[in-house]
């Protein structure tokens, strides 16, 4: 097998054809109309970032407020709950001393 044989000119043909489109593609990202282009893609990728950034502060503004409801809510059940507490306290204490009365 000769060295012909193993390098066949449609290889050539196909190399050569990717160092000439290679070049081309090199010349068309460094034009001024491709960096034009990449400036407006960038400036469209930072208005999306802010629009981002803008919903995420309101999710976590209605976040803290849910926050600071819902422990309003638990403070309260603790505090029906203590005065619940305490008036079952305060009648088993009553019975006891009348039963302590009546024996």
């Amino acid at each position: 097998m000769g060295y012909w044989d193993f390098w066949s000119w449609k290889k050539t043909a196909l190399f050569a054809g990717g160092v000439l489109f290679g070049s081309a593609g090199l010349k068309l990202l460094g034009s001024e109309d491709a960096r034009r282009a990449y400036a407006h893609v960038t400036a469209a990728a930072l208005r999306c970032k802010d629009s981002v950034m803008a919903s995420v502060d309101k999710v976590q503004e209605c976040a803290g407020d849910v926050l600071a409801d819902a422990k309003a809510i638990n403070e309260e059940r603790a505090k029906a709950h203590e005065i619940v507490e305490d008036a079952a306290d305060g009648a088993d204490g009553a019975e006891a001393v009348d039963g302590a009365a009546e024996g």
